[in-house]
């Protein structure tokens, strides 16, 4: 192992990652599987079912980045995992006494929702904490390439489980996962500290200070409004696949794991390709470039049908899973670099406020709409905007950049 890999506080980090991942995979992919398959949930049931796993976020994000800046954080992704764990490990128990329910489902996938919030944004403030900063492109990309294995294993896993076992055996599985990322966290041995005064800071000035630094810088704006856009109709597309793949094309559950997983082998290629890419044609260039073919990608989804015509699923995940892997390591990447050290915890947390927070309103979006005009064409509504989300990083000063800035940006750097 070289690079990263050789810094035990981050190969401690990325260990914790990465198991965890593979769990959450798979029991997304279960927990849609039992809500359709098990529990019979209607379209717009569906839709509510991703709605709450995201809520959280338009709820309370902005006030965990503030909370996370004022605290060390490494107790934070402990307690996050270790809730999580209780949260998604209920259902399990309930089936086992066969008292599980959709509205159990929607309670525990809410909790996890919340305690979520508070892990990613302490987890994207911790990075920073652990590597120098010439260093983030290599340390989120293999943060990312771990991230593109349980997508590509995930799925998979997940369908097989509920196909052998259960559904909610594959959720246990991720209960089991989130114990293994607390155990690994608690080794990490990085000295955290909390800037003089934050503590004493009024909180509604703390977010409006994160707010003012992402609304008022032209790349990070560009990078938030993309966010934005992309989440309303990705999320739009996530709430309704698994119910096409298995009512309009007639897929198995160990297919629609299996296919999914196929058409994320994009995103191995991914994290593989963002550190090389970013080097050879510099991290604006590649940005700007890969919004755009992810765009284009999502438009294939709605081509697909029964027989061969499942080729074009696959095609689209390979690229939308390439991409969007691109598009993280370095968005994430240029956020990390153009913000102050003490706004950290709360640029990521309006970052996660903005994407996440259209994320329920597209998952609504895509249940009201499909009842009405079907799967097939809420596809291509959700395949058009994907491409619409491209434009405010076209039309960004990202065209005039190459690479990531030397140095970091003022908290008011202007417009």
């Amino acid at each position: 192992m070289g690079g990263l890999f050789r810094h035990r506080d981050f190969r401690h980090f990325w260990l914790a990652d990465a198991i965890s991942q593979v769990g959450t995979r798979v029991s997304g992919t279960a927990i849609s599987l039992l809500v359709v398959i098990t529990l019979h949930a209607t379209t717009f049931e569906v839709s509510v079912l991703r709605t709450l796993q995201t809520l959280a976020y338009l709820l309370i994000g902005l006030q965990a980045g503030a909370w996370c800046d004022r605290v060390r954080n490494r107790p934070v992704l402990v307690g996050a995992d270790l809730g999580r764990a209780v949260a998604l490990g209920s259902i399990p128990v309930a089936a086992v006494f066969g008292a599980l329910t959709i509205w159990q489902v929607y309670a525990a996938v809410f909790v996890a929702g919340v305690l979520t919030v508070f892990f990613d944004v302490a987890h994207q403030w911790f990075l920073p904490r652990l590597v120098a900063k010439a260093d983030l492109i290599e340390g989120n990309a293999k943060l990312k390439f771990s991230t593109s294995a349980a997508a590509l294993v995930g799925p998979g896993l997940g369908g097989l489980l509920v196909q052998w076992l259960a559904a909610p055996v594959a959720v246990l599985v991720d209960a089991v996962s989130y114990l293994w990322s607390a155990a690994w966290l608690r080794t990490v041995r990085v000295r955290e500290g909390v800037a003089p005064g934050l503590r004493e800071a009024a909180l509604r000035e703390q977010i409006r200070e994160g707010l003012r630094l992402v609304l008022r810088h032209p790349v990070l704006r560009a990078i938030a409004l993309n966010n934005m856009v992309s989440a309303l109709f990705s999320s739009a597309y996530l709430a309704i696949s698994t119910l096409f793949l298995v009512r309009v094309i007639g897929l198995s559950a160990g297919a629609v794991g299996l296919l999914g997983s196929l058409g994320l082998v994009g995103a191995l290629l991914g994290s593989v390709l963002a550190r090389r890419l970013s080097r050879k044609v510099g991290a604006a260039r590649l940005l700007v470039t890969v919004v755009v073919v992810e765009g284009l990608a999502y438009l294939l989804v709605p081509l697909t049908g029964p027989g061969w015509q499942l080729a074009w699923y696959v095609v689209a995940g390979l690229f939308t899973s390439t991409c969007v892997i691109i598009v993280i390591v370095v968005q994430v990447s240029f956020q990390q670099t153009l913000c102050p050290d003490h706004l950290l915890g709360r640029m990521n947390a309006t970052m996660n406020f903005l994407y996440w927070g259209a994320a329920p309103v597209g998952s609504l979006l895509a249940g009201v709409l499909a009842t009405g005009i079907g799967l097939r064409p809420m596809l291509w509504v959700a395949g058009g905007g994907m491409l619409l989300a491209a434009v405010p990083l076209v039309l960004s000063p990202l065209r005039r950049m190459v690479d990531l800035p030397a140095g970091e940006v003022s908290e008011t750097s202007p417009s």
